[in-house]
């Protein structure tokens, strides 16, 4: 690893200015292992007092007019589309994330502070309810509005290390309600940089911080009172296990997944299966596989099975795997050769098991090449778990009922795509599939930043969403009007 000489370290965001501290981190590219940067890392004292200021601020913050919350997440959102090349190269430096996909999650980060920008001039406008149903009630009128919960401490994963934070830190500013992000050691770059553009704002001194601090002391974090809210985005252990250590707080949790994309027997011309299987080997695959609901499962009616495998096989093939800097890459590396090396053991055991490499099950270094399995036991880990990886498996059914029923055959339920043009079949999977999405006619990784997004079971509890997750950090409060001529 080369580290230039005299590379000035990242400060980190306390309070709204930035600081430093005794300690520091290195964020190293997964490509190639050079120096990105150096970044500051807090000091238990710094911690201490962001959770202080966030505190001491929370009333001033909640009374602060729409105008001022929607104008900050404006100067946001435009200031990340004037430096978005720039951004967007920083994500791939330091996450690994070809440019193509890069660019992609700066465009979305543009919409969630837009949208957060639309929902913050919108919220709180009260629901007014009429008492006088019953003769109790007359004169009486019910005025409902939202408060927030208190301050929010929001943790956020490394494979979207600008819009995840985005997911976390918008709806906070919407609601007017204090937030410390805690960004993924490996990535803590693009939230560092997203301080930066919330510095040149004028929200309220103590209303937010970045304070890249190692996983190990997140616990004081979740365990701290004057933090009501924890939102969390990362893997499913940790995730319960804050929930376990916190009962008592609003807890966000947006786990894992193992996202099938069902093909059913409608879906059978030529130019059906040739758009299903471009999007399952895209979505397989983009991020290096690491997104939670990337293609890890592709269940197929017996009908179409043997026309669908091959186009799929072909369109993983076509990929192009390399320099996440090269603008034609499709498949960069993953997070880390650690990360490669947990993917590959995994395939090694369906393989033993029995499974059937189609194609792929390579490693070089911290790439592992797009993988397409066939014939996975149920029982191994590719077959039951996350993944996380550029790897996918095939299963063959027999109709739609035994279609749902192999996809609710996971402990995860984020979302799932089924390809189909019957209406009644959409609706049909709606109803039968354990998931928190349903995509009609696309793979289970759309989505769109406005809409609900979570999962059931143990893809976690809560949904994001800009709106879900101000719904989330606030609380309805009833005031009642007395003596009113209704």
């Amino acid at each position: 690893m080369s580290h230039p000489k005299n590379a000035p370290v990242h400060a980190f965001w306390l309070a709204g200015r930035q600081a430093t501290g005794e300690g520091t981190l290195d964020v190293t590219s997964p490509w190639d292992d050079r120096l990105v940067g150096t970044v500051s890392v807090p000091t238990d004292g710094q911690v201490e007092e962001a959770v202080a200021a966030a505190a001491a601020v929370a009333d001033e913050f909640a009374a602060t007019p729409a105008h001022v919350r929607a104008a900050a997440l404006d100067h946001v959102c435009r200031r990340v589309t004037e430096r978005s090349e720039e951004i967007a190269t920083l994500i791939s430096a330091e996450n690994g994330k070809p440019m193509k996909w890069a660019r992609g999650e700066v465009g979305r980060c543009v919409s969630v502070f837009r949208l957060a920008a639309e929902e913050a001039r919108r919220f709180n406008s009260g629901e007014a309810q009429r008492l006088d149903t019953d003769a109790g009630g007359v004169g009486r009128l019910a005025l409902t509005r939202r408060f927030p919960r208190g301050p929010v401490l929001g943790i956020a994963p490394f494979n979207f290390p600008l819009n995840l934070c985005a997911h976390k830190v918008a709806p906070a500013i919407a609601v007017g309600t204090p937030i410390l992000l805690k960004p993924a050691p490996a990535t803590p770059l693009s939230a560092l940089l997203l301080g930066e553009l919330l510095a040149e704002t004028e929200l309220p001194e103590g209303s937010w911080s970045v304070l890249p601090v190692p996983n190990d002391r997140m616990p004081d974090l979740v365990a701290d009172e004057r933090l009501p809210v924890v939102s969390f985005t990362g893997s499913a252990p940790v995730g319960w296990s804050i929930l376990d250590s916190a009962p008592r707080k609003r807890v966000t949790l947006e786990l894992g997944g193992n996202g099938a994309a069902i093909v059913l027997g409608d879906y059978s011309s030529e130019a059906d299966l040739d758009w299903a299987a471009q999007r399952i080997a895209t979505f397989s695959n983009y991020q290096g596989g690491q997104s939670c609901i990337s293609v890890q499962r592709v269940i197929a009616d017996a009908s179409l099975y043997d026309r669908l495998v091959p186009r799929v096989v072909r369109d993983v093939e076509a990929l192009r795997t390399g320099d996440p800097a090269d603008p034609a890459t499709d498949v960069g590396p993953l997070v880390s050769e650690d990360a490669a090396k947990r993917v590959e053991a995994w395939v090694e055991e369906a393989v033993a098991a029995g499974a059937k490499v189609l194609t792929g099950g390579t490693r070089d270094g911290a790439t592992y090449a797009p993988t397409v399995l066939e014939d996975v036991p149920a029982d191994t880990r590719i077959g039951c778990d996350e993944v996380f990886g550029p790897v996918m498996s095939l299963t063959r059914v027999d109709g739609e009922e035994a279609a749902y029923a192999a996809a609710n055959d996971s402990p995860f339920g984020l979302q799932a795509g089924v390809f189909t043009h019957d209406v009644q079949a959409a609706f049909r999977a709606q109803r039968a599939l354990e998931v928190g999405g349903v995509i009609v006619g696309d793979v289970p990784s759309y989505r769109a930043d406005q809409m609900p997004y979570g999962g059931a079971k143990q893809s976690g509890v809560g949904r994001e969403g800009v709106q879900f997750a101000m719904e989330d950090y606030t609380y309805e409060r009833v005031m009642v009007l007395t003596g009113l001529d209704l």
